[in-house]
């Protein structure tokens, strides 16, 4: 177990992504991937108000659900870290003070708690005055209903400017940021990001650590996948792409382990990255993401390089 910094959450070093709760996963399915995860000392659970709102059938908060009548189920809230997140579920849309404090309950509800460990910012909004969110942001931690706070897709200078608002009015602040990262896509959050969150002492906690699903090794040259994914890995599959496959296949060979396994321990070596986020549909998948692999300097050079 790690810490994640600037707080008292004890976790183990993978979140597990909830997107696929109800989504591409069946209840019953998540039962037997959630179950499986915590057999294996996992704790840590990532989801959102949003999943899976764009599946035909669904209006959002499916997964909360599962996840809810799940730890219910089981009996297990205290031994869980739940993250959540507001703004992005089309019938509560953004960041407005009204909104929050009326989503906040929605996922309490689905959750079955009366409290979140951590709750994201799902997306910064602009029409919102900094002031407003993070004064009701603050609240919610006041009241004792999220426990820490975090934002995901924000920039940079919005992450500082939250960041300075919140020292000034003495407000609960962003102990980590939910941002697209993942050893294909590096330039925006290593170049402007990183600096930023080194900076301000804040933890990153990257969705799409697969590059979703791509670095699991299961897309091949002229192999077709059947994943309702596949279109957004196209943009991978050329000569970087593959390139980075074949070596981090060569050094899961040589550990014994998986690709996903490789993949997701150079992003956790990353400095400012505390845990990485990926999803599993089924408990295969999951035995596949969850191996906790340390990499050489070496290693982590030749990936980097």
């Amino acid at each position: 177990m790690i810490t994640i910094p600037r707080t008292e959450l004890s976790i183990y070093p993978l979140s597990l992504g909830g997107n696929v709760f109800g989504w591409t996963a069946t209840k019953e399915e998540s039962f037997k991937v959630l179950d499986r995860f915590v057999d294996l000392g996992g704790n840590f659970i990532d989801t959102a108000d949003v999943y899976s709102a764009w599946k035909e059938g669904n209006s959002g908060g499916e997964s909360e659900s599962i996840i809810g009548e799940w730890m219910e189920s089981r009996g297990n809230r205290s031994k869980m870290i739940i993250a959540t997140k507001v703004a992005k579920l089309p019938t509560k849309p953004g960041l407005s003070q009204a909104n929050i404090a009326s989503a906040v309950e929605d996922s309490l509800r689905r959750l079955r708690t009366d409290y979140i460990d951590l709750y994201y910012a799902h997306d910064d909004d602009e029409k919102v005055s900094q002031e407003e969110y993070l004064t009701a942001f603050d609240k919610l931690v006041r009241e004792g209903k999220v426990r820490y706070l975090g934002a995901s897709n924000f920039s940079a200078e919005r992450l500082k400017s939250a960041s300075e608002i919140s020292a000034e009015g003495n407000l609960d602040s962003f102990v980590v940021l939910q941002n697209h990262y993942n050893l294909l896509e590096r330039n925006e959050y290593e170049k402007s990001m990183a600096p930023t969150l080194q900076e301000l002492g804040i933890s990153s906690i990257p969705y799409f650590g697969l590059a979703r699903g791509f670095l699991t090794g299961k897309y091949r040259k002229g192999v077709e996948v059947e994943s309702v994914r596949a279109k957004g890995v196209e943009i991978y599959q050329n000569e970087h792409g593959w390139s980075i496959l074949e070596r981090l296949e060569r050094i899961a060979d040589a550990k014994s382990t998986t690709i996903s396994a490789v993949a997701l321990a150079w992003l956790r070596a990353q400095p400012t990255v505390v845990a990485p986020i990926a999803s599993a549909r089924t408990v295969e998948q999951l035995e596949e993401i969850t191996p906790i692999v340390n990499l050489s300097d070496y290693e982590l050079a030749e990936l980097s390089a």
